[in-house]
C-alpha cells in the first residue's frame, strides 16, 4: 500500500461517522509498507508469530546471525535445526520455516513478487497458507504490509474486532462472522480501517474522542 493509497484510505474514513473523530485523533496513516524481500519477510513473520517484539526481535536477530546474514531457502535448509532451537525458535516455528525455505526452494511456493502481484487476495492466501505453520492472519499481514492491498479485513483478528467495538461504542467486540459486512461500507479501504481499530486500543478511555 503506498503513500497514496492510505492517504485515500484515511480520507474514506475521516467521512464516516465512527470512524471519523479516530481519525482526527489518532492522525494519518504513514507509509506502513515493507520492501523487505518477500521470503525474508514471512521468515520474521513467522518468527514473530504469538510474541511480544522485543523478544521476537531478539530471535529473529540471532536466527539471521546463524545465518550468516544471508536469509534465503539454501541458507534456512543448510542450516543446522538445533542450532536454530538454540537461537530461540520454538520446535513449531523451526518447523515452519523450514518448510518455508523448502517450498520456496522447489517453486512450491512460488514467492516472486511479481508472481504474488498477479494474484487476487485470496489467491495469495491460498498460496502462503500451503506452508506449515502460516495461517490465514499471518497471509493478511503479508497482503497489508508487504503486499501493500488496500482492502484487506482480517475479522479473525481480536485486535480488530476489540477495536471495531470501541469505535463504536458497543459493549463487546463482535463475532468475526458479523464483522464481515459490518465493514462493507468501508471498502475498498479496509486495510487502513483495520490499522485505527488497532491504533485505537492505545488510548484510555479519557482520550476517546
Amino acid at each position: 500500500m503506498t503513500s497514496a493509497t492510505w492517504r485515500e484510505g484515511v480520507a474514506h474514513l475521516a467521512a464516516d461517522a465512527a470512524f471519523g473523530p479516530w481519525v482526527e485523533r489518532v492522525g494519518p496513516v504513514d507509509d506502513l509498507v515493507s520492501r523487505e524481500p518477500c521470503f525474508e519477510y514471512l521468515t520474521r513473520a513467522i518468527v514473530f508469530q504469538q510474541l511480544a517484539g522485543a523478544a521476537a526481535r531478539t530471535i529473529h536477530g540471532r536466527v539471521v546471525a546463524e545465518l550468516g546474514g544471508v536469509v534465503t531457502p539454501a541458507s534456512l535448509l543448510a542450516a543446522d535445526p538445533v542450532r536454530l532451537r538454540a537461537a530461540g525458535l520454538s520446535a513449531a516455528k523451526t518447523k515452519a520455516i523450514l518448510d518455508l525455505a523448502a517450498k520456496a526452494g522447489d517453486g512450491t511456493v512460488e514467492l516472486a513478487e511479481q508472481a504474488l502481484g498477479a494474484l487476487d487476495d485470496d489467491g495469495v492466501v491460498d498460496r502462503l497458507t500451503r506452508v506449515w505453520g502460516v495461517g490465514r492472519w499471518t497471509a493478511e499481514m503479508f497482503l497489508m504490509f508487504r503486499l501493500g492491498r488496500p482492502d484487506v479485513w482480517p475479522v479473525g483478528d481480536l485486535g480488530v474486532r476489540s477495536g471495531w467495538a470501541r469505535i463504536h461504542g458497543l459493549d463487546e467486540r463482535p463475532a468475526a462472522r458479523d464483522l464481515g459486512d459490518a465493514a462493507d461500507h468501508l471498502r475498498p479501504w479496509r486495510s487502513a480501517a483495520a490499522w485505527y481499530c488497532w491504533r485505537a486500543l492505545e488510548f484510555t478511555d479519557d482520550d476517546t474522542p
